[in-house]
This record gives structure tokens, sequence and C-alpha cells, in this order.
């Protein structure tokens, strides 16, 4: 069941709050010990919680899971995947604005899952947790950096979990895990008390119905206190887009990678698929994509704009240790970014957020310019082996290289903070997960729903199931 259908049960009396939440930790406590997703069990908090009044809003009662990175809970820890933040398990004063509304929309929150340290690689391998696995491949990544929300959902231990987006890191790990991963617009989701929308993040969740996300996006969107960027309001709620007629759209299709180079051909047959069925659905599918896309300086300016990103983190580690740091407080790829971060200077910095504000309009444009919507594969290969992305490596250059082609076809949506969602239309032949994406216009996640919604109607992707977790 879905998180709609599972609330429906508690609004019903059919079931109580209690009863799903001692299903989800029987999940859990199962299957956790192969997936390594839950890194924090905050089961008799939540059995309180669960225990008590029932709780109103849409999701009512369902088990719900926050991400470890960037979400504080008050009253509960928070790591941020890092080593010395495990140790020192500091309680958090508030609660993000995130998770006010997360409680205000009825959701149990059971505990936190794994992510990438400080979010900063497409896997979920932090040395503070060790990796989690795929749940349709153990051996495999569940992406990142939101792989434990991504597989705690696709396993069914809980039918939605919260993940957050920098970069990737709620449709690469939906693509790679078989779910529906909706970035929203920037400034959509408030990310106060203590985040930036300016910034390329986000929050919001991981689900396996279209419906989930629509009502979620209705659950959690809106302006926080003190927000610096704020998304147009929706012109009605987002679940009664699902029923809405897009009409015929105009959609772009990429299907290599932006500079040229060919993907991996299970990911080029996924959008070119998902073009295919989009045509039956009577939209017009033709070869195209921004230009600004294939830019190199995207690459080179988002990763001064990462490196500064991971060193104010450090920093506000070494505040929280009340020392300064050494190379054994970080993982080696993040160590290596602190130290790249110390030697951008004021000037460079200030040109990578011009490079990334004339990116951001020159992508946009092309939707001005008459198309609807850009179809491409989420990522330009299947789930990658675990070790591929570890954050120890000590070939730091490769491992850059390959998260940039990673990120390549979802980066440049949080750089424009446009929405985008990736939606599991391909199983590739030996039986993984293939996502595929769709970007709108700033604004619209309207279009999207409508159009993700059709899709899920005329290609369902419910059948299929992990079978390392079956």
């Amino acid at each position: 069941m879905d998180a709609t259908e599972q609330a429906g049960l508690v609004a019903s009396g059919q079931v109580t709050a209690a009863e799903l939440l001692d299903a989800a930790i029987e999940r859990i406590t199962d299957l956790d010990p192969a997936l390594n997703a839950v890194v924090m069990r905050w089961f008799d908090g939540a059995r309180a919680l669960a225990s008590g009044p029932p709780p109103g809003g849409p999701f009512r009662g369902v088990p719900f899971l926050l991400k470890d990175f960037l979400v504080s809970y008050a009253g509960r820890p928070l790591s941020d995947g890092n080593v010395r933040l495990k140790e020192k398990a500091a309680p958090a004063s508030v609660d993000a604005a995130v998770v006010t509304r997360f409680r205000a929309a009825g959701l149990v929150t059971a505990g936190r899952t794994n992510s990438a340290e400080f979010g900063s690689l497409p896997t979920t391998e932090p040395l503070a947790w060790g990796p989690t696995r795929n749940p349709w491949h153990l051996d495999r990544s569940a992406g990142g950096s939101s792989g434990g929300s991504a597989a705690a959902v696709a396993s069914g231990m809980v039918a939605v979990a919260h993940a957050s987006d920098g970069g990737g890191s709620i449709r690469i790990p939906a693509s790679w895990c078989g779910l529906v991963g909706l970035k929203p617009t920037q400034g959509r989701v408030s990310l106060g008390p203590y985040g930036d929308e300016s910034g390329p993040g986000v929050h919001f969740c991981h689900a396996r119905s279209v419906r989930d996300v629509a009502a979620m996006l209705d659950a959690v969107s809106g302006p926080g206190v003190g927000d610096t960027v704020i998304a147009p309001p929706p012109a009605r709620p987002y679940m009664r887009e699902l029923a809405a007629d897009p009409g015929p759209l105009r959609i772009g299709l990429l299907d290599h990678y932006p500079w040229g180079e060919a993907v991996h051909e299970d990911c080029a047959t996924a959008a070119r698929a998902a073009g295919r069925l989009l045509e039956a659905l009577g939209h017009r599918v033709e070869h195209g994509f921004p230009a600004a896309l294939a830019d190199r300086t995207l690459g080179r300016d988002m990763g001064v704009l990462r490196a500064v990103g991971i060193g104010v983190m450090a920093d506000r580690l070494a505040e929280a240790l009340g020392r300064s740091l050494t190379p054994a407080d970080l993982e080696p790829v993040n160590w290596a970014l602190v130290e790249q971060a110390r030697d951008v200077g004021a000037v460079r910095y200030a040109r990578a957020l011009e490079s990334r504000t004339l990116l951001r309009r020159a992508v946009q444009q092309w939707w001005a310019d008459g198309f609807d919507l850009l179809l491409t594969p989420t990522t330009g290969e299947p789930p990658a082996e675990l070790g591929t992305f570890a954050g120890n490596s000590t070939d730091l250059t490769a491992l850059a290289t390959r998260s940039r082609r990673c990120v390549a076809f979802t980066q440049p949506f949080n750089v424009s903070g446009q929405p985008a969602i990736s939606l599991p239309l391909h199983w590739s032949p030996d039986a993984l997960p293939i996502g595929v994406q769709l970007a709108a216009a700033y604004g619209r996640e309207d279009l999207l729903l409508r159009v993700a919604h059709q899709l899920e109607q005329l290609h369902p992707w419910t059948p299929h199931h992990p079978t390392a977790t079956s």
C-alpha cells in the first residue's frame, strides 16, 4: 500500500496508527540488517505518538523516516553522516520547518535514514554508518545522498520517507531504487530555520505513487518565516492536478549526455521508451534540449560552490566540536573539498555565483521559447556497484569526474531552480530499475504531476518489487 491508502485505513478505523507502526518496525527489524537503511531508531517515541490521540492530516498515522542530513528534529540527534557528529549525538533544540509540517500531516517519525557524509556524493556509503545496499541487488548502491530513505521505501519498511536534493539526491536514489522522486521548485518547501532557499537544496520525499507525492506537496509546501526565495503559489491543490488533462504538450528528448557522449544503453532505451509512451498519450516529442546544459563551465563553477558549501559545514562541525578539524574528522573526499574551499577567493566565489545566475536564465529560456517539458534519463548509468563513489577514495580526480557524470541530468535543475521528477518506467535486462526524468518550467509542479499521473496509469510500476528483499 502507498501512504495514502495506509492513511485511509487509519481514518476508517480498519487499523490503528499503532498497528501500522508495529508493522513498519517489524519490516525494519527484519530487513535492515541486510540493507543498512535506518541508522537511528526512535521506536519508543514513535509508539508513544502512535498510541496517543489519532493524528490529523492527510497522512494520519502513517509511519515515516527522516533523512540524517540537515533536518533537525527537536530532542533527537543529527549526524549528517559524519563520524564525529555521530559520536557527539547532541539533541537538536528545534524542529526544522519541514519537520513541523510532516508532523502536522499526521506522519509518525520512527527514526533516521542513512545519508552520505554532508550529502556530498551520489551514493550512500558514509564511514560513520556504513553503506546502504540497494533492495533490488545488494551489491549495488541505493544512490545518494538520500539512499537510506530510498532503500527503506523501496523495500517496504515505510511507504514514504523524507529526502533532500542539492544536485540529484532525491532523483538519483529514486531512479536506482524504482521510486517516484520529485525535486520541487526552488522555494516551494521552506528550508527554515537554518537553510537558505537561494541555494540549490530542497526538502521533500521518496514515495511509490504519484498521488503520495501530490498529497505530500500539498502538506509541506509554502514559505516559512524569513525565507529568501518563495515559489509562486499553486492555482489549486496538487491532488486536484492528478485528474486534470495537461493537453497536448511539446516535449524535448535528451537521450545522451548534454556534451554529446552516449549514456549507458539501458538509460537511453528508458528515455526513448518513455518518449513513445508520451506520444501515445498525445504529446509531441522531439529531440532537443537547452544548449546551456552542454556548457562545461557548469561543472567547474558548481564545483567551486559545492566545495565552499562543504567548507561551511566543516566550519560548523569545528564549532560543534570546539576545536580545529583534522583529516580524521572527515572523509577524504570532503577533507579535499574543504582544502579546495580554503583556496577560493572572494572574487572567484562571486564569479561562480554569477555563472549560476547566467546558467539559470539560459536554461529557463528554453521553456520560455515554447517547450513544456524536457525528458531525460535520470542518470547516465544503471545502479552503480558499491564502492564506485566511496568517500574514502584515494583517486579524488577520478571520483569527481565520475560524480559529475552521475549528476549530469539532475544538477542543472538545482541550479535553475526548476522542478524535476524521476519516474520508475524501465527495468534493465538484469532487473535493475532505470528511472527517467521530466523537468518543467519554474513553478510548474502541477504540469509534472499531471503527466506523471498519465504515465503511471498507462504504464504502472506497482507490479515490480525488489527481489533481494522479497
